[in-house]
């Protein structure tokens, strides 16, 4: 069984709490859907907790790192400038700063395996070669089934499963239906959803910066046949203030935490 999860964004405190949630369950390995770094206060340490990860993808502020913030909010910018910085000053020794430099800088975009594709933001665009941009930035979100070209387009670039983050909203879109896609929110989902023949994309949610208004972890449990919800509980406050203690974060990106938005 494998337990897929994203959005770590340097929260230490949600991480620790996931990871002791899978270590009491029967799960085989981690597949970790990139944007371990951004938004929170501890990016340096999630990445030595991600080292040892199954699968480990590249984000898009993992990627921002080293290719630069166009397009970012500005908390979403200082937070990785400061992110740069921590890589660059935070290791006792050479070795250590390499090792995670490397790590995060080469990381890959996608991951496949017998019929199911790992990218952090969507299958991708049409094409001879893979859109590396679409894997890490495109955003897939819960009305896109009324954007039939939009889902048609998506629809061609997997075989049967794909898992992704970036939206932060977990939930499932499955072909079929009025509009050529349905899609079931997490809590819809209840114990768990079985695939069948039909096409699903599954975003697995976020661990360390939530937005469907639930501010516990979230991650999903893959037995090959059936997705289960994770929801885990954290110390939310102690997150919240070392976010307010680093003026380089903002105190936004703590207190959206509360709120799970």
């Amino acid at each position: 069984m494998k337990a897929i999860l994203s959005d770590i964004h340097g929260n230490l405190e949600a991480l620790h709490a996931v990871l002791d949630d899978i270590a009491r369950l029967r799960v085989d390995s981690i597949y970790n859907l990139g944007d371990t770094t951004g938004y929170g206060p501890d990016p340096v340490a999630c990445i030595d907790l991600s080292l040892n990860m199954a699968v480990v993808l590249q984000g898009n502020f993992d990627n921002a790192v080293f290719t630069g913030t166009s397009g970012f909010s500005v908390y979403a910018e200082q937070s990785i400038i400061w992110t740069q910085f921590l890589l660059e000053s935070s290791a006792q020794d050479a070795a250590t700063q390499c090792r995670r430099i490397e790590f995060l800088g080469g990381l890959p975009s996608s991951h496949a395996e017998e019929d199911s594709l790992y990218v952090h933001g969507s299958p991708g665009h049409a094409g001879f070669a893979p859109d590396l941009e679409a894997y890490r930035n495109e955003y897939l979100f819960p009305e896109d089934i009324c954007n039939r070209q939009k889902m048609e387009r998506i629809d061609r670039q997997f075989e049967h499963v794909c898992f992704n983050g970036h939206t932060h909203v977990p939930g499932i879109f499955i072909e079929g239906g009025p509009e050529g896609w349905q899609y079931l929110s997490s809590v819809e989902c209840g114990a768990g959803f079985q695939l069948d023949d039909r096409k699903v994309i599954c975003n697995v949610g976020s661990v360390g910066q939530p937005r469907d208004e639930n501010w516990r972890a979230a991650y999903v449990l893959f037995d090959g046949t059936t997705i289960s919800y994770r929801r885990v509980e954290y110390d939310v406050e102690a997150t919240i203030a070392k976010i307010y203690a680093v003026p380089e974060l903002g105190n936004f990106t703590g207190d959206r935490l509360r709120l799970g938005r």
